[in-house]
């Protein structure tokens, strides 16, 4: 471990999963994270493991105004945001996502809502509070990462025939793309992780299925199998880091091989 984190602030979106294992990271490099996940229970969890390096509320992200005062609270208490990992999100397949002759209106608004206007609400929240605050040594204000998927440019109909969750994924990179063009200027970055398959409870249900196991085996021969969410750590590390500080814009893909391989 380093202290590329030292005396830095980094809000994470989501307490379980990559979100979790992110957060795991950053405190053990020297990082002051503040988690904002819905789940009040599994922040408190987060928390008490991680404590003092780690704080953080439950709020929904998709309401403007619990966005805003999760951030202003994170300032209050630390004083800046130096990086935010966009990592909260759901799958809307219970709400009727699918492919698009199948597609329901509450599964396209609700799948909308938690992957792209989250993410927005949280951008703009910090990108406020980024613009505000003096520069760091290096003349950056932040950096930003934000979560995307493979499907959103290498889909799989066989399985993950889920249109607005691939949708809304290439929302995020279109809009942190825009971001990352007009914000370079003032010493922000924006980029954007987008993994394949990741055992975490969202993918519950293809984590169970005989033939989804199968078929992910062959897609992502690299690990042969799903990923974990420690594999994402240090991708996300170095682009919230200042390792990364001429990178900017980019959508990097963490996916063991899933857009190179046709099982």
């Amino acid at each position: 471990m380093t202290d590329r984190f030292r005396a830095k602030v980094v809000l994470v979106t989501g307490s379980t999963g990559i979100a979790a294992a992110a957060a795991r990271a950053l405190s053990a490099e020297g990082a002051r994270v503040f988690v904002v996940s819905r789940s009040a229970e599994h922040v408190a969890e987060l928390v008490r493991e991680l404590e003092p390096e780690c704080d953080g509320r439950a709020a929904d992200l998709t309401q403007e105004d619990e966005v805003e005062s999760a951030v202003a609270e994170a300032v209050q208490q630390h004083g800046r945001i130096d990086g935010v990992y966009n990592v909260a999100g759901i799958s809307a397949r219970k709400f009727g996502d699918g492919p698009l002759h199948e597609l329901t209106l509450e599964a396209w608004q609700t799948s909308l809502a938690a992957n792209v206007t989250s993410q927005m609400l949280v951008c703009r929240a910090a990108i406020r509070q980024m613009l505000a605050q003096e520069p760091a040594t290096n003349g950056q204000r932040g950096a930003i990462l934000n979560m995307s998927s493979v499907l959103s440019r290498h889909p799989s109909p066989e399985f993950f025939s889920t249109h607005a969750y691939a949708a809304g994924k290439g929302a995020v990179e279109s809009l942190s793309r825009s971001a990352a063009a007009y914000y370079a200027s003032h010493g922000i970055r924006v980029n954007v992780i987008a993994p394949a398959l990741v055992a975490t409870p969202m993918s519950a249900r293809a984590q169970t299925n005989e033939q989804i196991i199968d078929f992910v085996a062959r897609k992502q021969p690299l690990v042969g199998g799903a990923l974990t969410p420690e594999d994402l750590v240090g991708t996300a590390l170095f682009l919230l880091s200042d390792d990364a500080r001429a990178v900017t814009g980019q959508v990097i893909d963490v996916d063991a091989g899933w857009s190179l391989s046709d099982p």
